[in-house]
């Protein structure tokens, strides 16, 4: 019997990816293997999401019995054009997830008409719109690899099984709004790839508490905000949680993000289209942010989310172009090259809008280290744009057990100074992760948004006292952790001591007495 609750059903779920993924690795490393069973996870969405959206219109005009999948291509043509400009492609019925895989283990040439069907969907964006979002999607999808077997025989019977797996996932019907379901299945494979690749899949993937906590401090208070952005957007995740906290259509203006690494901004595309972004709604860029930034001319955003990679190399002051870019500047001084993380926080900084915060998870160093970082905190601080510092638990992300924390930015505060937060026991022991629960993220949010001092918990520090302690901004030199210790009585202690000495003694005697009756006795 099937599950009727929204968390039955979601288990029930994560249970048969759970299967499904393990079932079709096989020899393929995980997180390798992550971009065919995403890939194919995408290309089912597309093409239910179009069929659901062609169907609608045919149905609302009148044609009950309509049904997109079964027209021959042909006849599909003449909505080609209009479909393309509203959902940023198109896809011919045969070439649909349903009819491909009704005919795959029968087809001998599968991973030529996978190639083709995936060249076709990106070539019907082509010279529109939606070009930029829709190219190289299914690049990582390549289904002549040695990884899916070594010869084509074997890669097709990997591919059928894929699109037999990936098919039979229970997501409901996309009519019923049922949609969340492909994104929440997305979720679940990233982090369950990323849980068990090490540190080669962990820097892509932001835990969800982590991502929903993040996006909840930059709204505190507000109802809807003009974009949001992520310089360093990874697979998306953060920026998505924007859409489940305020609700997409409260993200008035976009989504916008830049990524590096090529196959996870494919995979961040992907994302923004299963949680049913609309190509027009999201803005994401491939590039390196510090030294080629894309959305000069959508800046600035009135919340910024973001998890940089850790102390990362670049240019920093080997690129004499550097020192006068607008965004680094205003500190007079960059970032060490051995450690962009303080470069990412003047990029933020620059396109934050004054009305607008950013939340950013640092690396517990930048918040104390000498040298140019600290003047870089010296600018923040003279500057009052540093709102809070949360101390987080450690062993919450994949890859590493540091215990990182969360700078919040403003650049219109109602105050001079600094409230700390030490969110540091705030966790509960999942598995072999620590988890921030919705109790422990409410708790720093309400301290937050009241600017609550509480003993052993948080403190509001002048920025004067701050500058007056060298500009250190870690958490453990403003918050005193609570003794928990016993407190002991030393006089009583020895006391009692004595008395069980002589206790000892007493008994000793004792003892001795019963031995030698024993022996007198025989």
């Amino acid at each position: 019997m099937a599950p009727t609750t929204k968390e039955g059903q979601r288990a029930e779920l994560h249970k048969t990816i759970w299967r499904i993924a393990n079932d079709l690795r096989g020899s393929v490393d995980g997180w390798d293997f992550k971009s065919y069973v995403l890939g194919m996870l995408f290309y089912r969405f597309i093409s239910e999401n179009l069929t659901a959206y062609i169907n609608k219109g045919e149905h609302e005009a009148g044609d009950a019995e309509f049904d997109y999948a079964q027209l021959p291509d042909a006849a599909a043509e003449f909505g080609r054009a209009e479909t393309v400009a509203e959902k940023g492609f198109y896809i011919v019925p045969s070439e649909l997830f349903a009819n491909v895989r009704t005919r795959a283990a029968s087809d001998e040439n599968l991973n030529e008409t996978l190639e083709r069907v995936f060249k076709n969907i990106e070539g019907s964006a082509r010279g529109t719109d939606s070009e930029d979002d829709v190219k190289g999607l299914f690049d990582d999808l390549d289904v002549n690899s040695n990884k899916l077997g070594a010869t084509v025989p074997k890669r097709n019977k990997t591919l059928v099984k894929l699109l037999d797996a990936i098919g039979d996932l229970p997501l409901g019907d996309l009519q019923d709004n049922s949609i969340d379901l492909f994104g929440d299945a997305y979720e679940y494979l990233m982090q369950m790839y990323a849980a068990n690749a090490g540190k080669s899949g962990g820097e892509y993937y932001t835990p969800q508490e982590v991502s929903e906590l993040l996006a909840r401090i930059t709204v505190l208070g507000k109802t809807s905000v003009n974009k949001v952005y992520d310089p360093a957007a990874g697979s998306g995740s953060l920026l998505l949680k924007f859409a489940k906290v305020l609700g997409k259509e409260n993200v008035r203006e976009g989504f916008y993000g830049q990524e590096i690494n090529l196959t996870t901004y494919n995979l961040a595309r992907i994302n923004m289209f299963l949680h049913d972004i609309n190509y027009a709604d999201f803005n994401l860029a491939h590039g390196d942010t510090l030294i080629d930034p894309a959305h000069w001319d959508d800046e600035p955003f009135e919340a910024i989310v973001s998890n940089p990679p850790y102390s990362i190399k670049w240019d920093g002051d080997a690129n004499p172009l550097l020192i006068n870019d607008e965004r680094f500047a205003p500190a007079g001084v960059l970032a060490p090259k051995s450690k962009a993380d303080l470069a990412f926080t003047m990029h933020i900084l620059s396109w934050l809008a004054v009305n607008g915060t950013a939340a950013i998870v640092e690396f517990p160093g930048v918040l104390y280290r000498g040298g140019a970082e600290q003047k870089i905190r010296k600018y923040l601080i003279d500057n009052n744009y540093v709102d809070a510092v949360i101390q987080l638990p450690p062993d919450l992300f994949f890859g590493t057990t540091i215990a990182t924390c969360i700078i919040v930015l403003k650049k219109a505060k109602t105050d001079n100074a600094v409230l700390f937060i030490d969110a540091s026991a705030e966790f509960t022991r999942v598995g072999n992760k620590n988890k921030l629960t919705s109790e422990h993220q409410q708790k720093v949010l309400t301290t937050l948004e009241g600017r609550i001092e509480k003993a052993h918990y948080s403190a509001r520090v002048s920025n004067t006292d701050i500058a007056a302690n060298a500009y250190n901004i870690a958490v453990t030199s403003y918050v005193e952790a609570e003794d928990t210790r016993e407190v002991v009585d030393i006089t009583a202690l020895n006391a009692e001591i004595a008395r069980i000495v002589a206790r000892q003694t007493e008994l000793r005697v004792s003892i001795d007495a019963i031995v030698a009756d024993l022996e007198n006795s025989k």
